[in-house]
């Protein structure tokens, strides 16, 4: 049986009766606007007549005066029996000559309401947006994801909620889930700590964006890995701290370049257990150096540990976190890689002396993320879903690579893959003399995403390549995907 259409709600509407102008008039021209300003979007049923006569407490004829005028002028269409409508389509020229129109061009032109700097700031940070299509980093295998399960969850908490899911949990997240994931934590990557010092985000860019505002200043130097992940560097930057570019080599972020650049850094940036984009694993020595060195000046460790689930030679590596006896790191972790992007859940963990900060400071930006959410998510660490789900995608993955791999030898004179023992995406590597920018350019006009290598550098490139994403990619796309990559790399 067909859905029967609803009236969606008018824009208020503000009718002046001491007007000169008729309220007919009136009527017309505040819902003409609101068409115009994308208030009133093409298929939307305005209200009966009858309906907006009474509520205006007017006469129905000043409204049928209204929109038969409205209809004359192509604004809305009466159907017979169904109501009246905003057009499908509406001519552009027709639009673009209209009052409301030019009223909403000069409103982006009037002076002194421009954006604050730190906005301008942040807009220029902003970076590329993220993008679906294959081989884009960091997507996971979606369709293989245990959704029922995840629904049942889900609707378990929906059909019964208790009275604390919807009145708003507390400021670190869920206890419930707080707690699972100390408890993953201890097994799956021997981070040491208690659930009280585990807070839950709304995704690891938030949990940036708390971590910028607690730990640092306008000014102060943070160092950053160089090539690194973008956002990382974008949130700290409009935070207005000090970037300093740390070259990684193949044992990972340079502790010597760093100290002599910045000796006495206020925050250490870091992807130890695989870097982003480079994959590199930090060596113990030069873990442990790092924390000697965090020691020595009175320096806060954030270490990202994005995709370390998914190693496919031996156990994952332990993080640098269970290292650390100063409480000097700060541990982030997402389930956006290991579940699905829009989950829109991560999680810090956060050395005892500075939980009040972070927890205060939290309250003040963000009370917490969907409490139904959490309490779903709490049940499906504990019923063994989530361990399931990524036991059977690491040896997928690891087919995916290989799948990869094979499919992109045609070019290896230009562009070379190594495999990698962990992780959802590889680096090809490109020639000094290769503009993998172009290569980027050509490949995403064919509906290929593959960032170019020299794009996550925030000072002059020292390498060419790209970065392709394999996880959420089948093998077939992988195969027909590489042939077309293969031209847009013969292309340039």
């Amino acid at each position: 049986m067909a859905k029967q259409a609803r009236d969606l709600p008018l824009p208020a509407l503000t009718l002046d009766a001491r007007s000169a102008t008729p309220l007919h008039r009136q009527i017309y021209f505040e819902i003409r606007g609101a068409i115009l300003d994308g208030r009133l979007r093409p298929g939307a049923r305005l209200p009966a007549s009858r309906a907006l006569a009474r509520d205006l407490s007017i006469s129905r004829n000043t409204v049928t005066t209204a929109f038969d005028q409205l209809a004359a002028e192509g604004y809305i269409e009466a159907r017979t029996g169904a109501g009246s409508f905003v057009p499908a389509h509406l001519p552009k020229d027709q639009i673009a000559g209209m009052p409301g129109s030019a009223r909403r061009q000069a409103d982006r032109k009037i002076a002194g309401l421009s954006p604050s700097r730190r906005a301008g700031r942040l807009m220029s940070m902003a970076g590329r947006p993220t993008s679906r299509l294959p081989f884009s980093p960091g997507l996971p295998e979606v369709d293989l994801f245990p959704f029922k399960e995840w629904a049942r969850l889900l609707g378990r908490h929906w059909r019964r909620p208790a009275l604390e899911d919807l009145t708003g949990a507390a400021p670190g997240g869920d206890p419930r889930l707080c707690a699972a994931v100390a408890d993953y934590l201890a097994t799956a990557r021997a981070v040491f700590c208690r659930p009280e010092q585990v807070m839950i985000t709304a995704g690891s860019r938030q949990a940036l964006d708390l971590a910028a505002r607690v730990l640092i200043d306008p000014g102060d130097p943070v160092w950053i890995e160089e090539p690194g992940y973008w956002p990382t560097a974008a949130v700290l930057g409009a935070a207005g701290a000090r970037l300093v570019p740390v070259p990684v080599d193949e044992e990972g972020l340079s502790i010597k370049d760093g100290l002599a650049d910045a000796p006495e850094p206020r925050l250490i940036c870091i992807s130890p257990s695989h870097q982003y984009p480079l994959g590199v694993t930090m060596s113990l020595g030069r873990r442990l150096a790092l924390l000697d060195a965090a020691r020595k000046v009175g320096s806060f460790v954030l270490e990202d540990d994005y995709d370390s689930e998914y190693r496919y030679a031996g156990r994952p590596l332990a993080a640098l976190q269970g290292l650390d006896q100063g409480g000097h790191v700060i541990y982030l972790g997402t389930f956006s890689k290991v579940m699905f992007p829009s989950v829109r859940l991560s999680y810090m963990v956060v050395p005892d002396h500075l939980l009040d900060a972070f927890l205060k400071v939290r309250t003040l930006i963000d009370a917490h993320p969907s409490s139904i959410a959490q309490a779903a998510l709490a049940d499906f660490i504990e019923e063994g879903h989530l361990a399931g789900h990524i036991r059977r995608m690491r040896p997928l993955y690891a087919e995916r690579q290989a799948a990869l791999i094979d499919a992109l030898q045609v070019v290896g004179d230009r562009l070379s893959l190594t495999p990698a023992e962990a992780g959802m995406h590889l680096v090809g590597k490109l020639g000094s003399a290769e503009d993998d920018r172009a290569i980027a350019k050509a490949a995403d006009r064919l509906g290929v995403q593959a960032p170019a290598l020299s794009s996550y550098f925030q000072d002059r490139p020292s390498a060419s390549g790209l970065v392709l994403g394999y996880a959420g990619v089948d093998g077939a796309t992988i195969k027909r995907t590489a042939a077309t990559l293969v031209r847009a790399i013969e292309s340039v």
